[in-house]
């Protein structure tokens, strides 16, 4: 089994046209084993599928990194570590923030770095409204974490100057661009082809109004 799940993200990470070590695609996988370890125990992911996993969670958190290009990134709402900590093994020159508001998905989390070495990925169990990080970051990412206008509201003041807000989408979100604060802009949405899934994925790309050149 594993196998076959190690030829699907070999195969899958070479279709997204990115280039990663043996060592990386063994972390992913191990962390895809942990996240359905732990999940007998705690509620991390619906999907049980070991290729599924590596679909559904490892290929579709490794589609962003073409748009990654903060050298501090923070996810938000990061449930059972993603994309926060496929990110963190994909780019270990990076540190990567996870926040997430339920402590058992943080401990997992934080047992996941440990087990898979990670000394450049970090995860608090904080509300990101009441979150207060040393330092601004240059881009926040979230996937299935709220809407666009509740990302933003929440999200966007941790922030640098002329910072991005990724927001990894399914279909395209048309309703949630009118409800979005004013003074923020989409600056495109580009959608991402996951190798093996059928179903629409998209990244929203936001930038407040006055930061746009």
């Amino acid at each position: 089994m594993m196998q076959a799940q190690r030829g699907r993200l070999r195969d899958g990470v070479a279709e997204l046209g990115l280039s990663l070590p043996d060592a990386a695609l063994d972390q992913l996988l191990g962390f895809a084993t942990e996240l359905l370890a732990w999940n007998k125990r705690i509620n991390l992911t619906a999907i049980t599928d070991p290729q599924q996993v590596v679909i559904q969670h490892l290929l579709d958190s490794l589609a962003v990194l073409p748009f990654v290009s903060a050298s501090r990134i923070l996810d938000v709402g990061s449930g059972g570590g993603l994309p926060g900590v496929v990110l963190a093994i994909a780019r270990p020159e990076i540190r990567v923030f996870s926040i997430e508001s339920r402590h058992k998905k943080v401990a997992f989390q934080r047992h996941a770095a440990r087990q898979l070495g990670l000394s450049n990925f970090f995860a608090d169990a904080q509300r990101i409204e009441q979150w207060q990080p040393e330092a601004p970051f240059d881009q926040v990412i979230s996937r299935a974490f709220s809407s666009l206008g509740d990302f933003i509201r929440l999200a966007g003041r941790h922030l640098s100057a002329g910072g991005e807000l990724l927001a990894m989408k399914g279909k395209l979100p048309s309703a949630e661009l009118p409800m979005m604060p004013q003074g923020w802009q989409l600056v495109k949405m580009p959608r991402l082809i996951i190798p093996g899934m059928q179903a629409e994925r998209h990244l929203a790309i936001l930038r407040q109004s006055s930061q746009l050149d």
